[in-house]
């Protein structure tokens, strides 16, 4: 993160924000700049990310679906940039002190004792450590005792929309993003590769939230992708992972894709329009439509 808070101190915080006698490195203007940035940049990506993907590829027939929310899209959004700043708190402090020096962020190739063979290894690491600790976290939060006090607001969106990724309670969001941030300070990893693994990670979470099922027919038994987390909306305690299906596997919770077998949300409303009970207009008394269609309660 001193890569971005270097930019922004040269480009516009040091000449236009903060008096001259504030110091660069100084503690409390670091916590500052950080809160504005991780804020800014959280916004940015968030609905950057997220309009791309609603407007270009998430497929808008399934808000006809019975189980899409009347309002939800603008209920996502509203839910998601109210949780972004509380869960920003504690994750600037993980930034701060990655500015400090306490992580294993290294600044040059010449600094891995792999050399780029390392970055491979870092990347390859870096997936396979978060997915499994997101798996973990993930399942945790299913606890019946802890479900309801953090990780039930997420699963309102039982078909979610792109702006649903980073629709969570702020404990929830900050413990599945934890992962990510205590990387660098177990592992070696270059700078530029950690904010473009953030990045990613920011794609990722919005691609298995926008209803595209494709994915090459080899990998559907591999990738945890937007099939899969659909039927985790749908059904609740099946496919926690965020990647890959390996810990779903190995903890006995994958489900192969609905969608991927003809009864998924698409064939759902292809059905209710073809029996007439939902009109071609995707028409739904608050948000559901009548008809009969049984899910796990949460």
């Amino acid at each position: 993160m001193d890569l971005v808070l270097n930019v922004a101190d040269y480009y516009v915080l040091t000449p236009y924000v903060y008096p001259a006698s504030w110091p660069e490195d100084g503690a409390v203007r670091q916590i500052l700049s950080l809160l504005v940035l991780t804020n800014l940049g959280a916004a940015i990506l968030y609905l950057g990310l997220g309009a791309i993907s609603y407007f270009f590829i998430f497929d808008h027939k399934l808000m006809k679906h019975p189980h899409f929310l009347e309002n939800q899209v603008q209920r996502e959004i509203k839910y998601a940039m109210t949780s972004l700043p509380w869960i920003s708190i504690p994750t600037v402090g993980l930034f701060f002190a990655e500015v400090r020096g306490y992580s294993k962020l290294y600044d040059s190739i010449s600094e891995c004792p792999l050399g780029w063979v390392g970055i491979f290894v870092s990347m390859t690491s870096f997936l396979l450590f978060t997915d499994m600790c997101i798996y973990w976290i993930h399942r945790f939060l299913h606890h019946k005792r802890i479900y309801k006090l953090f990780h039930k607001p997420h699963h309102i969106w039982k078909i979610p929309t792109p702006f649903a990724s980073h629709a969570f309670h702020p404990v929830d969001g900050f413990m599945q993003g934890l992962p990510y941030h205590i990387y660098p300070f177990l592992f070696p990893l270059h700078k530029v590769l950690y904010l473009a693994l953030y990045v990613f990670v920011n794609i990722w979470t919005i691609s298995i939230h926008d209803g595209d099922y494709r994915v090459p027919g080899l990998l559907t038994n591999v990738i945890n992708g937007s099939a899969h987390h659909t039927d985790h909306h749908l059904f609740f305690d099946y496919n926690y992972g965020q990647y890959f299906t390996l810990w779903d596997k190995l903890g006995g919770s994958y489900r192969h894709p609905s969608g991927l077998m003809g009864n998924g949300p698409h064939d759902l409303i292809r059905k209710l329009q073809a029996e007439g009970k939902l009109g071609d207009d995707g028409a739904k008394t608050n948000g559901h439509a009548k008809r009969g269609v049984t899910l796990k309660e949460e």
